[in-house]
């Protein structure tokens, strides 16, 4: 199957999903460097904080 994959992928010129997200990842990085990643990492957690106390009081905890 993996085979069959690959030749329909070569065929077309095409890449996976995964090529495309590591291809992308790499370029962010290169592009804009660790503190981009570690502003948006405080950023998402940030988040995830606020939406967990929205859901305790949701619930009335």
């Amino acid at each position: 199957m993996a085979e069959r994959m690959r030749a329909s992928r070569e065929g077309k010129g095409t890449m996976t999903v995964q090529e495309a997200g590591r291809k992308g990842g790499m370029r962010t990085a290169q592009t804009h460097g660790k503190e981009f990643y570690e502003e948006i990492g405080r950023k998402g957690g940030q988040r995830v904080k606020e939406l967990i106390e929205m859901g305790k009081k949701a619930k009335g905890l």
